[in-house]
């Protein structure tokens, strides 16, 4: 999403500069403390180059949290005069009694004093709003280039199921768990599963779906762009319930490509997925009726297929770059004026 904002930022005549390389993440609160003394140098280094050269119209900001803070755009943009803007920005108040207390304090500051903090979703919107009341807002749905997908027409194979995730634990594996589970429970059905992504937990991925017979899954492994959008182009549904999915890119990109979407009514999926209307969204953690949802779509051509057309409608008409790069341009005018 990072690339993708910058480019977006690009399409909208705006100039983007990466100011620094410094890495700010730290796993705990003890490494965030070591770092301390390296932010300080670079933000010497920062404040010493705008001196001398120029400052930049506006900082931009994507992703501060409580782990990873911004340890320099606060401190320039307050001495150099110049709006903050953050996107994405999260705050997570059960963390404030705890040692990463005085860095969620940072992000709170940061985020009461930017001119405008983008989200992305409802969730992290109201989260912000109940946290930061003072906080000015807007909001910016997620999006893709969408280019890749204009060009070429699907072929799909009706029943060709296909997921794109990585292979890795937390929430990933608990997809791939849930999806190797809802399959199991419609083995009946003539499907197919291929699996782009791979990982750290390619093993214990494989061990889930060991139980099906030869010839059901297409192991895939890590694909090239262009390859995905190959492989989604020809496939009928795309599958993957988006366990703790932030919204989840690759959603969009399946409906570019003309894909149907099965996946769970949770976090910031129905940011990126109409239910009823580009894809099925079932009740979160309800493996019955996922595996229901994906069977109604295999069984029912029509109504398949006019998912699949609205689905790709709807990615490009109102997700690409173009659509995102005059809303930024439009939230910046409005919250800091014509850049």
């Amino acid at each position: 999403m990072a690339r993708l904002l910058i480019r977006a930022l690009q399409v909208g005549g705006h100039t983007v500069e990466v100011a620094s390389e410094f890495r700010s993440f730290a796993s705990t609160a003890e490494a965030a403390a070591k770092v301390e003394g390296e932010a300080a140098l670079e933000l010497q280094r920062l404040r010493a180059a705008w001196a001398g050269e120029g400052e930049p119209d506006l900082w931009f900001c994507y992703h501060p949290y409580y782990k990873s803070v911004d340890p320099f755009g606060p401190a320039l943009c307050a001495e150099f005069g110049i709006p903050l803007v953050t996107a994405e920005a999260s705050y997570s108040p059960k963390r404030d009694q705890t040692d990463w207390g005085p860095y969620q304090a940072r992000i709170g500051a940061m985020v009461r004093d930017a001119a405008v903090n983008i989200g992305f979703t409802r969730r992290d919107r109201e989260g912000l709003e109940r946290a930061i009341p003072e906080a000015h807002i807007a909001v910016l749905a997620p999006f893709i280039d969408t280019t890749p997908f204009e060009g070429r027409q699907p072929v799909p194979e009706p029943t060709r199921l296909i997921t794109v995730a990585m292979m890795r634990a937390g929430d990933k594996m608990q997809s791939y768990a849930m999806l190797a589970e809802a399959l199991t429970k419609i083995s009946n059905k003539p499907w197919t599963l291929a699996i782009v992504g791979d990982g750290p937990m390619r093993g214990e991925v494989e061990r889930l779906f060991s139980t099906f017979e030869p010839g059901r899954l297409d192991w895939l492994g890590e694909r090239g762009a262009d390859d995905i959008v190959a492989d989604l182009g020809r496939s009928g549904i795309y599958v993957w319930p988006g366990c703790g999915e932030a919204y989840g890119l690759a959603y969009l990109e399946a409906q570019a490509a003309g894909l149907p979407v099965v996946a769970q009514n949770t976090a910031g999926v129905p940011e990126v997925v109409q239910s009823g209307l580009t894809g099925l969204l079932t009740a979160e953690g309800d493996i019955a009726a996922y595996a229901s949802a994906i069977s109604d779509l295999l069984d029912d051509a029509l109504k398949r297929t006019e998912m699949a057309n609205a689905a790709r409608r709807f990615v490009l008409a109102e997700r690409s770059l173009a659509i995102a790069a005059k809303a930024i341009d439009e939230i910046l005018c409005r919250y800091i004026g014509k850049q």
